[in-house]
Formats: structure tokens, sequence, C-alpha cells
């Protein structure tokens, strides 16, 4: 596997290293011992499949806080997304900051997550597929979100959005340097 780190502190892109030959290739796309040898949490407590119908659908911005942190590895199986990470861990040193990369099936890229990240999507295609590789599992009681047009993050999406859940319109906007208590969230 190919690690390249992003300008969020512990997030990293992961692409795979094919090996060719004239059936196609294989490639690992998971290895905890790589993981490992980068600082990175391994943990696979659980993976979720997200099916979306609409090109412009955007899910997020969700994030799950202490003590059942989620680290995330996603990766778009079909179709393509922009994928957006804020970060909201007040000691680091990419604190709010926010990158964007385009997953698609054909470049096969997936997106190490770290802990006390936001997270969303938006879908570039129709009848697009996320896979989740999550690093704990989903508490209710700890999850929580920003809009995704927050000012204070400023993130520019890609086109515009044709749908979205009620929760997620209905997120509050970042007021402040201090991460807002998570309300429970029940879509994804």
């Amino acid at each position: 596997m190919i690690f390249t780190e992003t300008k969020i502190k512990e997030a990293f892109i992961v692409d795979l290293e094919l090996h060719r030959d004239s059936r196609g290739f294989f490639a690992r796309s998971f290895c905890i011992q790589e993981f490992q040898d980068r600082g990175l949490k391994p943990t696979i407590a659980q993976c979720n499949l997200s099916f979306n119908y609409k090109k412009g659908t955007l899910r997020g911005m969700h994030y799950q806080m202490p003590p059942s942190q989620e680290t995330k590895l996603v990766r778009c199986i079909r179709g393509a997304i922009y994928d957006v990470i804020i970060d909201l861990r007040p000691d680091s040193p990419s604190y709010l900051s926010h990158i964007g990369i385009e997953l698609t099936a054909e470049n096969r890229l997936a997106l190490y997550i770290p802990d006390r990240c936001a997270h969303g999507f938006q879908t570039l295609s129709d009848e697009t597929e996320v896979m989740y590789q999550m690093g704990d599992f989903y508490a209710p009681e700890y999850a929580g979100g920003y809009r995704y047009d927050d000012p204070a993050f400023g993130i520019e999406w890609p086109l515009s959005v044709t749908e979205i859940s009620d929760k997620d319109r209905a997120w509050s906007l970042f007021e402040s340097k201090e991460i807002v208590t998570p309300t429970v969230m029940s879509d994804f």
C-alpha cells in the first residue's frame, strides 16, 4: 500500500500497490502492520456500506467524540465521491482545517480519517457506493455534526446539493473554538 500524508495531521490517502499480470492485478487494501508502522489505529470494529441514488447527494459532516471515537478508512467502490474531513482536535496543528479528495471506483484511492475529525461526502455520479471500515462501533449518544455549508469551514463542494437528510441540513454552525456537545444522529 502507498500512504500519502495530507495537510490534516494523521490523515492519509491510501493507494493500492498493484501487482499486475495477464489475469489483471492483485493488491492489498488493508494491512494492520502497515497502519501500525505509521502510528495509525488499525482496529476495525465494523464495516458499513452507503448506496446513493443521485449525483449531488451529500452526507455529513459527522463526527463521534470520546469515549467512542471513530477512525475511518473510506473507499468509493462504485461511482465517485468528493470526500471531505475537518480536523476537530483542538490540540492538532491542523485544527479546523479541512481537505477534500476525489475517491472513485477507477482511482481506487481510500482516505484514512483519524478520530475526532468530521467527515462527509458528496456523490459525483448516480448510483454511488461507499465502503467504510470503522475503528469503533457507532454510538449515537456520542455522535454529532456540523452543517456542510458552515462558513467557518469554507468547504467548496463541487456540485449543487440534490439530496440531503433533514438532520444533515439542520446541524448547528460551528460558533466557537470548542466542539459542541454531540447530539444524537440517526442517519448516515
